[in-house]
């Protein structure tokens, strides 16, 4: 028997057993008084807490682990040096059969994990141990694009906060998993849903909306995190008494799409809340919506109390190709041109990587970082110099990157160690083409669609690591078939991410060399996490319906 294939199977033996111990103790503790004391063991995750997670890297405090978004943990005990003494420490089995995209979260031993349509769970960090399950109950006639998706929670306090399918966003006790309110955010019926993590700010709730491809009119939402009462609501499509509405063509503003269906990110310091727009609608006939559709496909930047909008950057223009700018916006301080200046970085669907100043929004870097056939450039704004004869036809256009993008929702990364920006890249190519489409509230209005060249498999994936002050590849790990897996960095110079053959691996951040790998069984299409519980350090990650944590070897 091949090596490979023998270790393969040996950890899919040692994997059911552990699910099956895990499930085991979840049905056992759910109903015991030790479990319950167990789970109420944490302390309450005050604001204080989280404008200092970096300072607690035993947890992970919020979707993308600090308010910056870097998705990079100072636990170091797992470094390039013992790395390949990974093993499988426990396995959560999700009764859903649906793929997970969650990244939990843990506080003090406690992990929180989201489940598919609209769950969430509480084990035992340690052992994943189930302590209490909530499960919200939905309605029969949901109208969603792109599979029945939770991606995380927030929680502040001892309140936990997660959005649901039918556009409601919830609040959970941490302690007990009862119910603590429940707002409804927009008609479900009309095709508004909740998939993501909400993000704290101060004593509210920020939450973004999915339906991008039902023509809606997209919006970004604050609600107080006691009572559930709406704080301000910005919409990412200006009605007719702004100016910004000349973007778009008589009324089609009203079904333009231009969700946040992604988690944002934060800067304390200058109070402002950042978070990307989806693609406008339809999707891919843009004559019945000409202009350059603001605020689609852009990075926000909006006042933390108000919400009133301080800058905006659009990335594409009047996008005919659904290339939503909801990556993960990533803050950090680098030296740029002789001097530090505070900036996103920002790795976009489109195909070109950016550099912004997140004061000012000023356009620094911008280059391709994938393949892309569309543009010849970006403008000294950063506005793409499109390609003659690349948007959509009645017949079929053939451009890069496919409608999938040249990276997606997938979680990027930056190491403060390395200084580099870690992105899941995917060179394809996709053929575009458009159709008349009337607009029905409650029904798909996208105006197109696009047909695969070659077979999937014929293109590949990279996870590349950026300079994100000249956008210049460092080095790259190309991934056969491909990958759509978020990404972590570690203090232990390490970069994990996974594949949809079921490979989770580990690169070294600074060589891009691969030093550690197992088969999970399924499709990695969640962002890896860690924390540590006394003293060992864990790494978590989703795959399939199943959350599987890795420590060393006692």
């Amino acid at each position: 028997m091949p090596k490979r294939l023998a270790i393969v199977l040996a950890f899919a033996v040692v994997c059911a057993a552990a699910t099956a111990s895990a499930q085991t103790q979840s049905e056992a503790a759910a109903d015991t008084p030790a479990a319950d004391a167990a789970a109420a063991a944490f302390s309450p995750v005050t604001w204080e807490r989280l404008l200092h997670a970096a300072d607690e890297p035993q947890n992970w405090l919020m979707y993308s682990g600090t308010f910056d978004s870097q998705r990079h943990s100072r636990l170091e005990q797992v470094h390039t040096r013992n790395v390949d003494e990974l093993e499988l420490k426990w396995a959560y089995q999700i009764p859903e059969i649906d793929r997970a995209e969650t990244t939990p979260l843990v506080v003090d031993g406690v992990m929180f994990v989201t489940e598919a349509p609209s769950n969430v769970v509480a084990l035992d960090a340690a052992t994943g141990g189930r302590y209490w399950r909530y499960e919200h109950e939905l309605p029969d006639d949901l109208r969603i694009c792109c599979g029945r998706n939770n991606r995380g929670v927030a929680i502040l306090g001892e309140t936990l906060y997660m959005s649901t399918l039918d556009a409601h966003l919830v609040a959970i006790d941490a302690r007990t998993g009862n119910l603590v309110w429940n707002r409804e955010v927009a008609d479900h019926q009309a095709g508004y849903s909740k998939t993501a993590a909400p993000l704290i700010v101060r004593d509210q709730v920020v939450t973004g909306i999915a339906g991008g491809e039902y023509g809606i009119r997209g919006f970004l939402d604050s609600y107080d995190a006691e009572t559930g009462e709406q704080e301000w609501r910005a919409w990412t499509i200006p009605g007719p008494d702004h100016p910004d509405n000349r973007t778009w063509s008589g009324d089609s503003w009203r079904t333009g799409g231009s969700p946040t269906w992604i988690t944002g990110s934060y800067d304390p310091d200058l109070d402002l809340v950042y978070w990307g727009t989806g693609n406008p609608g339809p999707d891919w006939n843009g004559d019945v919506r000409l202009g350059d559709n603001l605020y689609a496909d852009s990075a926000l930047a909006l006042d933390g109390e108000t919400g009133d909008l301080k800058w905006y950057f659009q990335f594409t223009p009047h996008d005919v190709h659904d290339w939503d700018a909801i990556q993960i916006p990533i803050l950090g301080d680098i030296m740029y041109e002789g001097e530090m200046r505070k900036v996103m970085m920002w790795a976009n669907r489109n195909a070109f990587y950016y550099t912004l100043d997140r004061e000012t929004g000023e356009f620094l870097v911008g280059t391709p970082f994938a393949e892309q056939t569309w543009a010849e450039g970006l403008d000294e704004n950063g506005r793409p110099i499109r390609v003659p004869n690349t948007a959509p036809t009645p017949e079929g256009v053939v451009v890069s990157p496919p409608i999938g993008g040249g990276t997606n929702w997938w979680s990027p990364a930056y190491s403060p160690r390395t200084g580099l920006f870690y992105v899941n890249a995917f060179d394809g190519e996709q053929e575009y083409f458009t159709r008349e489409e009337e607009y029905v509230e409650g029904e798909t209005y996208m105006g197109g669609g696009g047909n695969n060249v070659l077979p999937i498999d014929h293109y590949q994936s990279y996870i590349r690591a950026l300079d994100p002050a000249t956008g210049n590849l460092r080095w790259e790990y190309p991934i056969a078939p491909r990958s759509t897996s978020g990404l972590l960095s570690t203090e232990g110079d390490l970069v994990f991410g996974g594949t949809v053959d079921g490979w989770f691996f580990a690169l070294d951040a600074l060589t891009g060399e691969e030093l550690w790998h197992i088969n999970v069984g399924s499709r990695v299409h969640s962002g890896p996490m860690a924390y540590a519980v006394d003293g060992r350090q864990y790494v978590a990650v989703a795959a399939g319906n199943v959350v599987f944590a890795f420590g060393l070897d006692d």
